[in-house]
């Protein structure tokens, strides 16, 4: 969500600047992901003139394409070709002159002189949404006559900048989703400093001009509506908005349709609260109905898409049960203003967050409205909404207010009666705060104190609240305002990661972190919900086994993680994006399984959960310097991740089954298991084409640690030392050639076999393959490392040991030595 700085000092009377605003927001919870300084309209118009066309004439080799003359206020008349139907000599219009990039959306493009079919063209004559002030291109904007030629188009369209802050709101948060919200929490906040408030715009001079066209309303569905509210406007006239509402809402993202669609978006962005406007002329029957229809109902929307309504879509019907808006989400095509609408009305309601987050997610749409009202708007700021829509209507369409407002309001909403222990105000946020500075917090918040009695605070929290319901809620305001960074930790530990006093899966877990830390390794982070998609094309977790969420926000988070991977690849592809492919990542995660069933004690039994841990390099493991030459991550650097981290555990390698796995995960890994076969670990190379269907062209080798298992093993073989070895170790290298199935550990696990005293490291330096040897065939270099800790070995030993090894080889794998 996007708030203007300026648009928010409406409200509040602060002398910060934006990123000191930036800081005390993300304090308070409203995190913020950015500031930017930005014009209205992007590029800011830089480069572009009022020009005149002179002189206008039909291209000699084109049907379609005109030879003009400009005249920018330069000195010189501009030659430019242009294919726009409706140019003609005297028109006033807007041009980019050679040198000028114009913006489409992310894409730029940079004006340049160009021959045309033979014709020299210096600069382009611009239609409105080649310059991102409409979405016209029927034909070049022409202006007014008295556009002064040369005048920037900037100071003609009145282009402003301002800076604008990027909100990552939380769904618990949406009393913050407005200019006004934003300013009612920066206000409780620095009450706490210094005496100030926000303030609303002031509604006072509403009044009725007529009763012209009164629109009654009924509500046939109470359930999925609790309080509608509507007034009618006669006598106005369609246009386009002043520069100002035009340029607001071209700072938050949004484009300007016309003056009474964008008072209504004007509002909602103030003030959090949506509104619609019908054409009054639309409404048969001259009555509104709010109710749901019988499933089946064909009904089109604005974006022109016929739609099949369920029985629990809620729809703003007229007299005649016909649809007109599927309330609370998506408008009529039929009903909505128009350039000929001269009478409207205005709708301001409070509907079920439960049905609207149903339909919205049944028909795959996410509007503005939708998104409030399925988390809870102001049941209170109906009317005044409807009050404040309606004036700045009048003022920028004039007409009259042509009929009461009409509130049917079914039942009231009531706050939220919470009981507080200023006990556990201490206890939950470890300071005390004196009590009557919590009565100051929470008068700051609208949180009104009805009673105190036995240090309990008995306490009413207004509707639009919808997240403070419990105790700890309104606790959590306290320490909001109060200010996290004002509570002092009892212990400083010098490190990134703070040690916890729980014993071992903590201990573990830090130790863990730590250790990979110092490696080069970045923590992440990713979400739990996610693609259930991910899940229905890969064999290694079953689609049947994942845990699906109803009512998901959106697609994208429609279910349960079953592996960290998916997460890890959408940070990887993130991070590229944005020029940093060079990754070390890990994450610790819960994933989340259905294990299905039947005659289960509790529907929560078919549900289970595993802690994991995944490792992630991907890019250059070493960047070219002067001193060394550019190195590649590896799937044997990652290797040795993985084993490092055994040892640190207390797991010995030596222990450890190692299988080749190939599947739809990872097409050539390793799998870590116990000898019964349980996995500590899989690791290898992660599959192409989920590399592909994440974006992301460069390899990525992943491990993925069975965590809760690990821990189980971690710590078992406990710490021992031995002094240094008195006698010298003897090193003797063999080169073998074996067939090409054969692996190190095989090689390794049996000269261990033939030799369990002296033998102390067996190492793999060289291999080769190539058409110089058989086909079929490989060459491993191996080192053995032999020491005997009671005595100096000599040759004869040495030799008869490598012997038998040797011998062990040929007899097993048939090996020879080269």
């Amino acid at each position: 969500m996007y708030i203007a700085y300026s648009w928010l000092k409406d409200y509040i009377d602060i002398d910060l600047t934006p990123e000191e605003t930036g800081k005390i927001l993300t304090q308070l919870g409203l995190e913020v992901a950015g500031i930017e300084e930005v014009e209205t309209v992007k590029g800011g118009l830089k480069g572009l003139f009022v020009g005149e066309v002179i002189t206008c004439k039909p291209h000699p080799n084109s049907d379609h394409l005109s030879v003009t003359t400009v005249n920018t206020g330069s000195g010189d008349l501009l030659p430019i070709v242009c294919g726009a139907p409706n140019v003609a000599a005297g028109q006033k219009v807007v041009v980019a002159t050679v040198g000028t990039t114009l913006y489409d959306g992310d894409k730029e493009f940079k004006i340049k002189k160009a021959k045309i079919r033979g014709e020299v063209s210096e600069g382009m004559i611009c239609a409105e949404d080649e310059i991102g002030l409409g979405t016209n291109h029927e034909g070049i904007m022409v202006l007014k006559p008295d556009a002064q030629i040369g005048m920037p188009a900037s100071k003609y369209f009145n282009i402003e900048s301002d800076y604008v802050i990027e909100i990552d709101l939380t769904p618990n948060r949406i009393d913050g989703a407005s200019h006004i919200g934003v300013a009612r929490d920066l206000a409780a906040y620095m009450k706490q400093l210094k005496a100030i408030d926000y303030k609303r715009p002031d509604v006072s001079e509403f009044k009725v001009d007529n009763h012209n066209l009164e629109i009654p309303v009924e509500i046939g569905t109470p359930e999925a509506c609790h309080r509608y509210a509507g007034v009618t406007l006669t006598g106005l006239t369609v246009k386009e908005s002043p520069d100002w509402l035009k340029n607001r809402l071209r700072l938050i993202g949004l484009n300007p349709i016309n003056n009474i669609v964008d008072a209504t978006n004007y509002v909602l962005f103030e003030t959090g609260q949506p509104l619609h406007a019908f054409d009054a002329d639309e409404i048969k029957g001259n009555k509104i109905i709010v109710k749901t229809l019988p499933g089946g109902y064909k009904f089109q929307t604005l974006d022109e898409v016929e739609r099949e309504l369920g029985d629990e879509d809620l729809t703003i019907c007229n007299g005649l049960s016909e649809g007109m808006c599927i309330g609370g989400v998506f408008g009529g095509i039929h009903s909505g203003v128009k350039d000929s609408t001269t009478s409207i009305f205005l709708e301001s309601a409070w509907f079920d967050p439960v049905y609207i987050r149903k339909t919205a997610r049944r028909h795959g749409l996410n509007t503005d409205a939708s998104f409030r009202f399925e988390r809870g708007i102001d049941p209170d700021g109906v009317v005044y909404a409807l009050k404040r829509a309606a004036l700045l209507i009048k003022e920028l369409a004039g007409g009259t207010i042509s009929s009461d407002i009409v509130d049917v309001y079914p039942e009231t909403a009531k706050p939220f009666r919470v009981e507080v222990s200023l006990a556990n105000v201490e206890r939950l946020i470890g300071v005390r705060i004196p009590a009557e500075k919590i009565k100051s917090i929470l008068d700051a918040l609208e949180i009104k104190v009805v009673d105190e009695s036995g240090g309990t605070l008995t306490v009413d929290v207004p509707p639009f609240r919808v997240d403070v319901q419990r105790e700890a809620d309104v606790i959590e305001e306290i320490l909001r305002i109060y200010g996290y960074n004002t509570v002092e930790p009892e212990t400083h530990v010098h490190s990134t990661i703070q040690y916890s006093p729980k014993p071992d899966p903590e201990k573990y877990k830090n130790l863990v972190s730590d250790m990979l830390m110092a490696q080069g390794f970045n923590e992440i982070w990713s979400n739990s919900l996610t693609r259930a998609s991910y899940y229905e094309s890969v064999d290694v977790f079953p689609a049947d086994n994942t845990v699906h969420i109803y009512n998901p926000l959106s697609q994208d988070l429609n279910a349960m993680r079953q592996s960290l991977l998916f997460g890890g690849l959408e940070t990887i592809a993130r991070n590229t994006n944005y020029q940093n492919p060079d990754l070390k990542l890990f994450e610790f995660g819960n994933t989340y399984f259905n294990r299905g069933g039947e005659n289960l004690k509790s529907p929560a039994d078919k549900y289970f959960e595993e802690m994991h841990l995944a490792l992630f390099i991907t890019g250059k493991k070493q960047k070219e310097n002067w001193v060394t030459p550019e190195t590649k991550s590896s799937f044997f650097e990652l290797k040795a991740y993985v084993e490092n981290l055994f040892a640190k555990l207390g797991i010995l390698v030596e222990k450890v089954r190692v299988e080749k796995i190939s599947n739809d995960l990872l097409s050539n890994g390793l799998s870590y298991q116990r000898g019964d076969g349980k996995t500590y670990c899989d690791m290898g190379f992660v599959n192409a084409a989920l590399l592909k269907n994440a974006g992301i062209d460069a390899p990525v080798f992943y491990a993925d640690f069975n965590w809760d298992f690990l821990l189980q093993q971690a710590g078992k073989k406990g710490i021992t030392f031995t002094g240094l070895p008195k006698f010298p170790s003897v090193r003797r290298d063999l080169a073998l050639l074996i067939d090409e199935n054969i692996s190190f550990e095989q090689l390794k696990a049996l000269a261990f076999k033939a030799e369990r005293k002296i033998l102390r490291e067996v190492d793999i330096f060289d291999v080769f393959t190539g058409d110089k040897l058989p086909a079929g065939k490989k060459s491993y270099a191996l080192s053995f490392i032999l020491r005997d800790d009671e005595k100096t070995l000599t040759d004869k030993i040495i030799d008869k040991t490598m012997n038998r090894i040797v011998g062990m080889y040929e007899r097993e794998f048939g090996a020879t030595l080269r």
